[in-house]
């Protein structure tokens, strides 16, 4: 009997530490959420068992309540996860990889914040502005609080709306 609540106990931490709450690990799940909702993405690149500095994210500015009424209010939160220790999904774990190419991570935490637009063959394109070193305007690392980050977000998704809204043929803005 008590070898069954054990393997329960255990199942049930493993089941919920594997996802943090309000994070999306899926990047096509993520797309479509935020396409329906009209939420940019904040997709965070981490090595969430090893990465020290992205340890200390998650722990002064993720779990706080003023990141999480924040994002739940403003974006769709990704995890792009590359951890070490334990085993990611396969194809989370290719899909990870494709992102990171794509975003030319080369370090984390890496934040980005994007938008997504589906096209009429139902593809998503990206709507993000990086150069052949990774580097871009829309782009985060390691902040100490949860109040300087969420600034920093909401200057980038400032300027997101401003860059990436099409003009309408006859110069208006696109609704």
């Amino acid at each position: 009997m008590w070898n069954k609540i054990i393997i329960f106990c255990f199942l049930l931490s493993t089941y919920s530490f594997g996802q943090k709450e309000g994070w999306i690990e899926n990047f096509p799940e993520a797309f479509e959420l935020s396409v329906k909702e009209g939420k940019p993405i904040l997709a965070n690149f981490t090595g969430s068992d090893w990465c020290g500095w992205c340890i200390k994210l998650d722990k002064a500015v993720f779990q706080t309540e003023d990141f999480k009424k924040w994002a739940e209010e403003n974006v769709i939160l990704l995890e792009l996860d590359f951890p070490r220790r334990k085993k990611l999904d396969p194809e989370i774990e290719t899909n990870n990889n494709y992102l990171q190419s794509i975003f030319k991570v080369r370090g984390f935490p890496t934040i980005w914040i994007f938008t997504v637009q589906q096209q009429e063959d139902k593809k998503f394109s990206i709507n993000a502005q990086v150069d052949e070193r990774g580097s871009g305007w829309q782009k985060m690392g390691y902040m100490s609080t949860a109040e300087a980050f969420i600034q920093q977000a909401e200057n980038i998704i400032t300027n997101i709306n401003t860059v990436f809204t099409e003009p309408t043929p006859t110069g208006g803005e696109k609704e």
